[in-house]
């Protein structure tokens, strides 16, 4: 049986880290893409944010378009039924249905009307028929 020699010997193998020099025109040329790239990515985000703004800002004008048209109808609305309740014929149908009054006879009437004093006073006076 023979063993072979060199095998059995331990061989020195040093494991020592290399050590590289620092490239400063490579790191240079990274930092500069880098650079530009940011710069890049950065125009591209502002670009989508304006885009994104307008476009937000045209939903909410059509919000608002929509809202004054509603708002417009109710008004309309709201007009002709203060016109409708403010009416002569609407407030004596109430007053006769609802309130159980009955128009004044000519009687129950006093009618005054304005006349100019004799006296140099500063009010009106008024007399009766």
């Amino acid at each position: 049986m023979s063993i072979d020699v060199e095998y059995a010997i331990k061989k020195d193998i040093r494991n020592n880290p290399v050590v590289r020099e620092v490239d400063h025109g490579q790191k240079r040329e990274f930092l500069r893409t880098l650079w530009l790239a940011v710069v890049v990515v950065g125009t591209l985000l502002f670009a989508v944010w304006q885009h994104y703004e307008v476009v937000q800002y045209g939903y909410d004008i059509e919000k608002v378009r929509k809202d004054l048209v509603r708002e417009e109808t109710v008004s309309r609305q709201l007009r002709v039924e203060y016109e409708r309740v403010h009416a002569p014929q609407y407030l004596e149908s109430r007053a006769t249905q609802e309130l159980h009054m009955a128009p004044p006879s000519s009687n129950d009437t006093l009618v005054l009307d304005k006349v100019l004093a004799t006296t140099a006073g500063k009010g009106i006076v008024a007399a009766v028929r």
